[in-house]
């Protein structure tokens, strides 16, 4: 849902119906993210996307023909709908679709700030009767099977015959500016841990992207391009990113220093690299050690650890 939030949230603001649907089960088919979701507004217009697409026709028509409440249905997908999808076969997948308005109100905020989020989902006769914002503490007393859902760190969901828990946790995005070996070594450790990885070449791009980061998101700045490197770290600073990593010798961390003092920026402490050291002190030296002394560096940082 975190991809759909700001769409949701301006079609609420302007009282444009929407439909949110998540997949909450499947059978036959690959396990699906419950944080995936599909926003549909009037006409069939949709932002984001379920199992690669293979819902998508499907819901909308649900949504076209549905009444003022949500409900948790069951859609098959065919061998063949499977195929064109990219899935390696076909089966039933169980989602919920509701209309935004059912929702709660400060939920879009929340995933917007890409805050982790507990939904139930209360069920009469397969119809939603009402959705709540719970806390980790209150999703345990709701049953067994969703209390196993507290301190995954993970998106999940769980059914019942008159529930459904959704748990949606957001996975942390790293921003790589710049290229070379260390932006590829940067790439393949954060895959490694799961993480949401985007590049940058170019200055608008990366300003882009770094807009939308949040506390647990994190951006690294490579190269020599003063330019990219510079305008990055302004944004960088002027937003929410919990970590903001510049690789590179002294005197590249001066000029990167002299760039953005020129500008009026001279509160760069948050920036590992220009102040301190970019990456663990573990000796690193090959671009696969320095990524993961900084992406450990990283982990440090957002845990709010020594």
């Amino acid at each position: 849902m975190y991809g759909i939030a700001l769409t949701v949230a301006a079609c609420l603001r302007a009282e444009t119906r929407v439909h949110v649907a998540w997949v909450v089960g499947t059978e036959g088919l690959p396990p699906a993210d419950p944080a995936d979701a599909l926003a549909i507004t009037p006409g069939g217009g949709r932002v984001g996307s379920l199992l690669s697409g293979a819902l998508d026709d499907q819901l909308v028509d649900r949504a076209t023909q549905s009444g003022g409440h949500g409900r948790l249905m069951s859609l098959a997908v065919s061998d063949v709908d499977a195929l064109v999808a990219g899935l390696p076969s076909g089966g039933v997948a169980r989602c919920l679709i509701v209309p935004a308005t059912e929702l709660p109100a400060d939920l879009w905020d929340l995933l917007l700030a890409r805050q982790p989020v507990c939904l139930v989902t209360r069920l009469a006769g397969g119809e939603v009767a009402g959705t709540e914002l719970v806390s980790a503490d209150e999703l345990a007393t709701v049953s067994e099977d969703a209390a196993a859902l507290v301190g995954r760190a993970t998106s999940a969901a769980v059914v019942s015959a008159d529930m459904v828990a959704t748990a949606l946790w957001p996975v942390p995005r790293l921003v790589i500016v710049g290229g070379g070996p260390l932006a590829g070594a940067l790439a393949d450790a954060a895959a490694l841990l799961g993480w949401q990885i985007q590049t940058a070449g170019d200055a608008q791009t990366a300003t882009g992207l770094i807009a939308g980061l949040a506390s647990l998101d994190s951006v690294v700045v490579v190269g020599h391009d003063h330019e990219l490197v510079g305008r990055a770290l302004a944004a960088a600073l002027g937003g929410d990113a919990g970590y903001i990593g510049a690789v590179g010798p002294s005197r590249v961390q001066q000029a990167r220093a002299d760039w953005l003092a020129y500008r009026g920026i001279t509160e760069v402490e948050r920036v590992h690299g220009i102040q301190g050291h970019a990456g663990l002190d573990i000796g690193a030296r090959t671009p696969p050690e320095v990524a993961v002394a900084v992406l450990a560096q990283a982990m440090a940082v957002r845990s709010d650890r020594e």
